[in-house]
């Protein structure tokens, strides 16, 4: 019996904003790409919608309660080393309360929440070292889909 070829996966990662325009994001933990910085999200499951998929995660990992607003980009992640395909689907997610704050709800997933804006996370691709920091699918964000700096912002506000 012949081996079973990997084949890609979808992820949906939601962008959520606070009331400043900062973007939440955490830091992976035991995954491929352990220790960088990612927006909510997770596996698009099967039958389900990708606006449902990234309210659920973003319940399931930070307990917002969120409404997928607009799906913004969607980028193709190749994985190397863990020899891993997915397609990302980012999708702008608004929370019901903008008074509630992130929590861990998957310790073995996150390690921490944090606000940032786009030109922070910009920061991160300045450096090869920075690169690094930055969970794939954001890097071919920034590097495909939203090349010049405030552009994913704005598109944002739309």
């Amino acid at each position: 019996m012949a081996s079973q070829q990997p084949v890609p996966r979808v992820g949906v990662a939601a962008i959520i904003r606070d009331a400043e325009g900062k973007m939440l994001v955490g830091v992976r933990k035991g995954s491929h790409g352990a220790g960088t910085l990612q927006f909510p999200g997770g596996h698009l499951e099967f039958g389900e919608d990708y606006f449902e998929c990234a309210v659920r995660e973003t319940l399931e990992e930070t307990g917002l309660k969120v409404r997928a607003e607009k799906d913004v980009t969607f980028t193709n992640d190749i994985f190397e080393a863990e020899n891993k395909h997915y397609i990302t689907i980012f999708v702008s997610c608004k929370r019901l309360d903008e008074q509630q704050k992130p929590e861990i709800m998957e310790p073995l997933k996150c390690e921490s929440w944090t606000w940032m804006s786009e030109a922070e996370l910009r920061e991160f691709m300045a450096t090869e070292d920075g690169k690094k920091r930055l969970f794939l699918p954001i890097i071919n964000l920034f590097n495909d889909r939203f090349k010049v700096p405030g552009s994913l912002t704005t598109d944002l506000l739309k």
